[in-house]
């Protein structure tokens, strides 16, 4: 039977540049998409996919993500005296959602190196990777997919999802073999970061969930830095695949690659729409300002 699934690491190091000069002050984890931010959606997810225990890899200047889910008394205690109780059930409930550890990358050398700092944490037990900026609704249920196909094949699972040939060199990219009788399992058969269009082995995109067995830690530990010196995931895990059964877990919809200003505008909008207090007022909003004249760049 296959080990359960109990932790999750969430690689959130990196500088932010696609939103500068925000992220020079604040960490782009910590951005607010409606009231909460970014990474509090994958630490909800992770949860709700039964995970009790989180990692963070950071960085210098991101203490705010580890201030996030821990207590805060004092604040709790102001909600409580105006009569806020609600408010401060809800910051409590922050510093309870997980076991939540933050440790620092010292050194940017690359997503490989981010989960292969994760290895004593972990230990000899199946972990997912969950990036900090790719945000899954729970309508697409990828994690927990995810972890029901690990279960079934004990074997690693990386989510994938068919994007545009013109965009695959954006994405590390699967070559891989259907399986009789399953719609959204794919066997894995090699991987490659970021290929041009014209030599992409597939559309399939790998889309920031993964799934590994332990053996993970030691392809890393042997992987040598590539471009920028950075120590690429994607060459572990084909690493693996030369001896192991790895595979892709496909999905459709409900993706935010909340790393891209457009889509971080996007989920903002549409996780707005979902929510009783915002929903109505913005739909009308949205209806009025969609009928303004915007060929003259007016609103």
């Amino acid at each position: 039977m296959s080990a359960p699934v109990r932790k999750a690491v969430i690689p959130a190091a990196g500088f932010g540049t696609r939103f500068l000069p925000v992220t020079k002050s604040v960490a782009k984890e910590m951005l607010p998409i409606v009231d909460k931010p970014a990474i509090q959606y994958v630490v909800e997810e992770a949860v709700a996919a039964g995970i009790e225990d989180i990692l963070i890899i950071s960085a210098r200047g991101k203490d705010s993500i580890a201030d996030h889910f821990d207590r805060h008394i004092e604040l709790e205690v102001f909600l409580e005296g105006k009569g806020k109780l609600a408010e401060a059930r809800e910051v409590r409930a922050l510093g309870e959602l997980a076991d939540v550890t933050v440790i620092r990358q010292g050194e940017a050398l690359g997503l490989g190196h981010a989960v292969g700092m994760a290895r004593n944490h972990v230990g000899h037990e199946p972990f997912v990777v969950m990036l900090g900026d790719d945000l899954m609704h729970e309508r697409a249920g990828v994690l927990r997919g995810m972890i029901e196909a690990y279960e079934a094949r004990d074997a690693s699972v990386v989510a994938f999802m068919e994007v545009a040939r013109s965009e695959i060199s954006a994405y590390g990219c699967a070559s891989a073999t259907p399986i009789d009788g399953e719609s959204r399992l794919v066997r894995l058969e090699g991987l490659v970061e970021k290929p041009p269009a014209d030599r992409a082995p597939s559309n399939l995109a790998v889309m920031g969930r993964y799934l590994f067995t332990p053996e993970i830690f030691d392809e890393i530990a042997k992987t040598q830095p590539g471009a920028g010196g950075e120590i690429q995931l994607t060459d572990a895990i084909t690493a693996l695949i030369g001896y192991q059964a790895v595979y892709g877990y496909t999905f459709s919809d409900g993706r935010y690659d909340a790393g891209k200003k457009l889509d971080f505008v996007r989920a903002t909008i549409e996780l707005a729409l979902e929510r009783d207090d915002l929903g109505p007022g913005l739909r009308d909003y949205l209806r009025d300002l969609v009928g303004r004249d915007f060929e003259t760049g007016a609103i």
